[in-house]
């Protein structure tokens, strides 16, 4: 028998904002993955599907064309299949992927080599970007003000966007059937996300993510969970990365997810297959590089206990900045293309 598949809340956005503050914030600190739905004043459907055309247009380019624009230290560019092992104690085999990371855009321009095949769609990359920007503003204002701490979590982030390390990125994982893999590989290994928020976009009827759950055990995530299959597009994804469990002392999870391949478990999803190549789009917010990762001075993170001791799960870490934690978790993850960067 397949796995149940998870059980995450769906937040309407359209709903009066006292009430959806309250929503995110007990989604957040009770799983920390959240569906938002009714988004058409945020981010269009046609944008969506725009998107998702830009993103297999990127990769279809000429395999010179995306090596030429290979993956840096600023964590921009294009990265290879297997050059990306997001579990690395785990996994023996890097992620079944390719990637292509975008930075901020300034005045519509990528500040960063782009393949020529989509040069002429710099412009709409960025709309792209300016969009899942305003929706993570959106989402971290509401969260302010679940938590009655004002603009606490925005004016962390987008004050300028040279100083700050938010990641539009594109992914295409190969379907199986043109792979080579053993029993015990993923798609893309167990890892919580690094930065603040992400807004994770999917196609209908594509396979692949799962999440931890509490007790151990793995969940698939459908595209489309009941009640919103009949919705001009799936809803958007949005899960709690490490900083604001960090900010908020452990209150908000920062959930372990994972990609896999069918024979993993993938395929426990009426109506979703693994059979064609699986696409979808990430939105990384990161506050401002320069940003100090202090405890957010609300009441409710205050009192939170977890088995009746509060803490703070990354505590261990003496992380100081946003940039600190981004680049600790990209080494990590790339291994020797970080060595010799410094923090």
């Amino acid at each position: 028998m397949p796995p149940a598949s998870a059980v995450i809340p769906i937040v309407d956005l359209s709903g009066p904002q006292a009430d959806v503050a309250k929503q995110l914030v007990d989604a957040a600190a009770d799983h920390g993955f959240i569906y938002i739905r009714n988004l058409g004043h945020d981010i269009p459907v046609a944008s969506i599907d725009e998107a998702f055309a830009l993103s297999e247009k990127l990769f279809s380019a000429p395999s010179d064309e995306k090596q030429a624009c290979s993956i840096q230290t600023n964590n921009r560019g294009w990265v290879g299949m297997h050059a990306e092992t997001l579990d690395p104690q785990n996994q023996k085999v890097g992620d079944f992927k390719e990637a292509f990371n975008f930075g901020e855009f300034i005045n519509s321009k990528a500040q960063q080599p782009i393949p020529p095949t989509v040069a002429a769609d710099e412009g709409r990359f960025s709309a792209f970007a300016d969009l899942c920007r305003a929706l993570s503003l959106k989402i971290l204002t509401l969260l302010g003000q679940g938590l009655q701490v004002d603009d606490f979590f925005t004016s962390a982030h987008f004050r300028s966007p040279s100083g700050s390390g938010s990641t539009l990125r594109f992914l295409r994982y190969p379907p199986p059937s043109s792979t080579s893999h053993a029993a015990e590989d993923v798609r893309a290994g167990a890892h919580s996300d690094y930065g603040s928020i992400t807004l994770l976009f999917r196609l209908k009827g594509q396979a692949g993510l799962e999440i931890l759950k509490k007790d151990g055990t793995w969940a698939p995530v459908p595209v489309s969970p009941p009640g919103t299959e009949n919705d001009a597009s799936p809803p958007i994804l949005v899960n709690i990365g490490d900083l604001l469990s960090y900010w908020t002392n452990g209150l908000f999870r920062s959930t372990v997810h994972r990609v896999v391949f069918p024979t993993n478990g993938a395929d426990g999803v009426d109506g979703e297959s693994s059979s064609e190549p699986r696409y979808s789009i990430a939105f990384f917010c990161q506050p401002m590089d320069d940003v100090l990762l202090e405890p957010v001075p609300s009441e409710r993170v205050r009192s939170f206990v977890e088995d009746g001791v509060v803490k703070n799960p990354y505590a261990e870490r003496k992380v100081v900045t946003a940039r600190q934690h981004l680049f600790m978790r990209l080494r990590e993850t790339y291994g020797t293309l970080y060595e010799d960067e410094k923090d």
